[in-house]
C-alpha cells in the first residue's frame, strides 16, 4: 500500500470513528459493489457502531445477492435487508407491465420509488445519519459531492466518505485487505444495480453509464440521492433538462 493510501485509509477510519461518535443510530445504505464493500470492511473489521442495510428490490443479479452470504461468511454480519412492498409491485405491473421503466424517465423513477425510494425510507426512519458509497468521479450528477450534508427531505445528516477517492484507489483498497467483491465487476460492471436496468460498460464511458443506459446522461438517479439531482437540474443547459 502506498504512503498517500495509507493516509487515505487512515483517514477514512478515523472519519468513520467520527461518524459513529456523533450519531447514535447510522446505517450504511450498501448496494453491494465495490465502494460499499470497501465501507463493509472499515466498519466490520475494526467493530465501527454503524449498522449495514441493502435494498433487496426483487430484481437484483443473482451474483448481487450471493453478497449477502459472502459478507456472512467472512465477517459474521447479517446486512439488514429491506424490500419493496408487494402491493405496490403488484399494482405498478398490473397498470404498466413488469418491464415499462423502458417506456419513459417517468415510469422508470416510477419503478424506482417502489422498488428501492420507500424501502429505503423505511431503513432509515429511525436514524439520524446514513452513509454512503458516492463518490465525484463516478458520473457528471455526482461531481458536487460533498462528505458531509444534510439530507433535507429526510432531515437526517449523511455521509460520503469516499467523495474524493478514485476508483483506483478503492481497488488498490480492496485488494490489499483481499475484500469480497461482487463477481460482476470483473465483467464490466463498475456501477450495479437492479439486473434489467444495469449493463456492463464500454471502453472509455464513466462509470455509471450502463444504469438506465437508455436515457440521457443528467437522468441517472433513482431518487435516493435527491440532492445530486437538484445540482444537476440547477446547472445542466436547458436542453438537457
Amino acid at each position: 500500500m502506498t504512503p498517500e493510501l495509507q493516509a487515505k485509509v487512515e483517514r477514512l477510519d478515523a472519519l468513520l470513528d467520527s461518524i459513529a461518535a456523533r450519531h447514535e443510530s447510522v446505517k450504511l445504505a450498501s448496494s453491494l459493489a465495490a465502494e460499499d464493500m470497501l465501507l463493509t470492511h472499515a466498519i466490520l473489521s475494526r467493530g465501527v457502531k454503524i449498522g449495514i442495510f441493502s435494498l433487496n428490490t426483487g430484481r437484483l443479479h443473482a451474483e448481487t445477492v450471493g453478497m449477502y452470504d459472502r459478507v456472512k461468511e467472512r465477517y459474521g454480519y447479517d446486512i439488514e435487508q429491506f424490500h419493496p412492498q408487494p402491493e405496490a409491485v403488484e399494482a405498478y405491473v398490473r397498470d404498466h407491465g413488469l418491464n415499462a421503466f423502458y417506456e419513459s424517465v417517468e415510469l422508470r423513477k416510477d419503478c424506482c420509488g417502489i422498488r428501492k425510494v420507500e424501502p429505503l425510507n423505511r431503513a432509515l426512519k429511525d436514524v439520524s445519519a446514513w452513509v454512503t458509497g458516492q463518490r465525484r468521479e463516478q458520473s457528471v450528477t455526482r461531481v458536487e459531492l460533498h462528505e458531509e450534508e444534510h439530507d433535507a427531505p429526510r432531515n437526517i445528516a449523511k455521509f460520503n466518505p469516499l467523495a474524493d477517492w478514485t476508483e483506483a484507489e478503492v481497488w488498490d483498497y480492496l485488494k490489499a485487505f483481499d475484500v469480497p467483491v461482487n463477481p460482476l465487476h470483473a465483467r464490466g460492471y463498475p456501477s450495479i444495480g437492479c439486473e434489467p436496468c444495469t449493463r456492463a460498460i464500454r471502453p472509455g464511458e464513466d462509470s455509471r453509464a450502463g444504469r438506465w443506459w437508455w436515457e440521457s446522461r443528467d437522468t441517472k438517479e433513482c431518487g435516493l440521492h435527491v440532492t445530486n439531482i437538484k445540482i444537476v437540474a440547477e446547472e445542466a443547459p436547458s436542453s438537457a433538462i
